[in-house]
């Protein structure tokens, strides 16, 4: 079933760059979840692994003197779900990271194996790209690059990392990006358990200290376009704006130019179309209250 042809045990990130340096064709296995099911679909084969789930200076979650949350790459999504600084400081963060897969998927599968594997349906990207994490990339001469979250995805399954010679080791989320935001994510299922979402939106907002003006917004959608997006269209058009029912209804496609819906076995072009309008303000509103404003839409 599946075509191994070695797996390499790395002890170290250095271990792993080394593995890599000397087999330019090995695959990173963390949680497995992704790279397992594309073996057994024999997209993989006669394949070299590498196992960096077991490393850990890859794994864990911290906040820096400046208050900025990093968390390294191979941390599972069990342990942020459960971490007391998410818990505290970003919640939705572990909302979306709840909804993803099983209770068994959660315990193994990675935060970098989600990001890493380009799927546009991905859960914790939305969030992460609203946030404007920054990740830390390290190439195979052990320099860092960093790049902003919302410059990885490059088309369905693919990212700009550079294939068998970077290593995601750590995703940062500045303090200036969760604090005084208020933020939800909403996933659109067939099913409310063990579903791959139809749609996903995340929104953060921040609002003056009277709540009734909008300073700041983001918004991104996931399973609306060739890859998760951020929609700087309609943030531009929002912000600055009065907390009224006329600027949540402006959220909806005619104003969102990043969108790109389409027909697929799970909905149609037409459906998701309403579901970004629909999905989005019902997250808006739920970022709003979060940051202590209140606004009812019937």
């Amino acid at each position: 079933m599946y075509d191994i042809k070695k797996v390499h045990q790395a002890s170290s990130m250095n271990d792993v760059l080394k593995i890599m340096k000397e087999n330019k064709e090995v695959k990173i296995l963390a949680g497995g979840t992704d790279v397992l099911i594309k073996m057994r679909e024999r997209k993989y084969k006669d394949v070299e692994i590498v196992s960096i789930g077991d490393i850990s200076e890859l794994s864990g979650i911290h906040i820096d003197e400046s208050e900025n949350i990093i968390i390294k790459s191979a941390t599972k999504f069990i342990d942020i779900i459960n971490n007391e600084y998410i818990a505290k400081h970003l919640p939705t963060l572990g909302k979306a990271c709840n909804q993803i897969g099983s209770p068994q998927i959660r315990n193994i599968a990675t935060i970098g194996g989600n990001l890493c594997n380009g799927a546009v349906s991905a859960d914790v990207v939305p969030i992460l790209l609203v946030l404007d994490a920054q990740l830390h990339i390290v190439g195979l001469d052990g320099k860092m690059r960093i790049i902003n979250v919302n410059d990885l995805h490059t088309g369905p399954g693919q990212t700009s990392l550079i294939e068998g010679q970077e290593l995601l080791v750590e995703i940062h989320i500045k303090k200036e990006n969760y604090v005084n935001f208020g933020f939800d994510y909403y996933k659109y299922g067939k099913r409310n358990a063990m579903e791959i979402a139809t749609l996903g939106c995340a929104v953060g907002i921040k609002l003056n200290k009277q709540k009734d003006i909008i300073e700041d917004i983001k918004i991104a959608y996931s399973v609306a376009a060739p890859t998760p997006r951020r929609c700087s269209s309609i943030e531009k058009l929002m912000i600055g704006k009065k907390l009224t029912k006329e600027t949540i209804n402006l959220i909806k496609p005619e104003n969102i130019a990043e969108l790109i819906p389409r027909d697929s076995w799970r909905a149609s072009k037409n459906f998701r179309l309403q579901l970004i309008k629909e999905t989005g303000r019902r997250t808006a509103l739920e970022a709003i209250k979060a940051n202590g404003g209140e606004l009812c839409i019937d």
